[in-house]
């Protein structure tokens, strides 16, 4: 067998672990991988003499679904307080590194200076480098900026597109929209997707408001909607928020994305307290992700709305909190990957290839440490992160 690599891979990827989850704990510790997908799982796998394969020893380390974050700034977010305070854009590395092997980019605030247009661009460049990219077409603002100039049609013609986002409503940087065109671009979001066999969701900010959740309550009591559609995020960014979308998700059935914010503030809560609050509220883990908002802007605002500082959110939030609700027992490990990896495939409609560790799906591995650390991470069976090879 040939040693691991990484600029010239065969077609064959032969990886060794100590153990598997899949999320389920598995007695297999071998994964072969071929042509990007699975191939096999099991114990001293065997590949024929002579066959060109990579062999990844890792004895040491865990294999678990590669993390899916479902809200990044790609392109960077921000300009709150002018072009001057617009944030940085995220680099392949840096998503990788935490174990994240798929990201879904998003505008924010800025529709104007940042466009779908520059969205696709950064989302295709991820691709290049190996991250598996999506793309929500929108913004903030309703009318949402498009690529093609039709929710649908992006939609239906873009492939990298999978829903309409991140939408913001009960915040004093929205559009305001009224519960008649928030209906109406959700059921656009809806039929687009269907036209292209995905499951187009739309993907709501949920500002401090005192409207809150409502809207989307509204939306799903008075339409034929479904609860799959719509997903409401930055849920934790204060306790009665928090306790809104967990009458939210218990009412319809709902999923709820949990932000894992740097610095939750005094009146939001981290990524791990808002993960155990739903879950004591009896909201099954199921039905809870979490995401990062990465690379987007945590502005600050005084009690008249003007800007006062910002600062830039990372993706380390992210996994620092997921391993806590680990080490510190409120979910087992297997339970506790559905929040950023199953459970966020079901909700973007990707579950038929990504979030599991199954002979057909993709080969996206993360190997991790006793620690829980992110090690090596693989995209479609190549390795674009390993922690002790430098970029």
């Amino acid at each position: 067998m040939m040693p691991l690599d990484d600029r010239d891979a065969p077609l064959l990827t032969l990886l060794r672990v100590g153990r598997i989850f899949a999320p389920a704990p598995l007695e297999a510790t071998d994964l072969l991988i071929a042509d990007g997908r699975i191939a096999a799982l099991g114990r001293d796998l065997a590949v024929p003499e002579g066959w060109p394969v990579r062999l990844v020893e890792a004895r040491d380390l865990t294999a678990v679904p590669a993390f899916i974050d479902q809200h990044v700034h790609v392109t960077g977010g921000g300009g709150e307080g002018g072009c001057g305070t617009r944030c940085p854009a995220i680099t392949a590395r840096e998503i990788a590194a935490m174990g994240i092997g798929t990201v879904v980019g998003v505008l924010g605030t800025d529709g104007i200076s940042r466009s779908p247009a520059d969205l696709l661009a950064k989302v295709r460049g991820l691709k290049a480098e190996g991250i598996a990219a999506y793309m929500y077409t929108g913004s903030y603002r309703v009318p949402p900026p498009t690529l093609t100039g039709d929710v649908q049609r992006d939609l239906a013609w873009i492939p990298e597109v999978i829903g309409l986002g991140e939408l913001a409503i009960s915040d004093h940087r929205s559009s305001q929209p009224r519960q008649d065109e928030i209906a109406r671009l959700v059921s656009e979001a809806r039929v687009g997707g269907m036209l292209a066999g995905k499951r187009g969701i739309c993907h709501f900010h949920v500002g401090d408001g005192q409207r809150g959740i409502e809207p989307l309550r509204r939306l799903l009591a008075e339409t034929e909607i479904p609860a799959e559609q719509v997903i409401p995020t930055h849920v934790n960014r204060h306790r009665a928020l928090l306790e809104e979308a967990a009458d939210y998700a218990l009412a319809f059935a709902a999923s709820v994305d949990v932000t894992a914010f740097d610095d939750p503030g005094e009146e939001g809560l981290s990524g791990f307290d808002a993960v155990s609050r739903l879950l004591v509220r009896g909201v099954p883990v199921t039905r809870i992700t979490m995401s990062s908002d990465c690379n987007g802007s945590l502005p600050e605002f005084d009690t008249q709305g003007n800007y006062i500082g910002m600062r830039v959110a990372r993706n380390t939030a992210l996994i620092a909190d997921w391993q806590r609700l680990v080490r510190e027992e409120v979910l087992p490990l297997d339970q506790a990957l559905g929040l950023i990896s199953g459970h966020v495939a079901r909700v973007l409609g990707l579950h038929d290839h990504k979030g599991r560790l199954a002979v057909g799906h993709d080969a996206d591995v993360t190997l991790l440490d006793g620690d829980l650390q992110p090690q090596q991470t693989f995209v479609a069976g190549k390795r674009i992160y390993a922690r002790d090879v430098p970029p």
